[in-house]
């Protein structure tokens, strides 16, 4: 059911041409070089420190690594992270919610 549901996302999308990161509920992400991230779309962070920024995300987990990291602005969808950022890494959930 996931499936068609998603499928109807993307062609409701296409036809109203929304842009895909809000049809399909996936972040949207803009980096400037490796010091700063702005980051929508998220669902809450789950855990922050100065090495690590944990983001709940609508199918998963959104992992982004660094050094120096500082949240400079946070509101209910998107966060603005600065630092060293070295890495970003996502973690699905599966399609039974594992």
């Amino acid at each position: 059911m996931k499936r068609w549901s998603r499928r109807l996302r993307q062609l409701a999308g296409g036809v109203l041409e929304l842009p895909q990161d809000v049809v399909l509920e996936v972040p949207r992400i803009t980096m400037i070089g490796h010091l700063q991230m702005y980051i929508e779309n998220h669902r809450g962070v789950l855990h922050f420190s100065e090495k690590e920024l944990r983001l709940l995300l609508t199918n998963g987990q959104m992992i982004v690594s660094g050094e120096q990291l500082v949240i400079r602005a946070i509101l209910p969808e998107e966060v603005l992270l600065e630092g060293r950022i070295g890495g970003v890494k996502f973690l699905e959930t599966g399609p039974q919610g594992s």
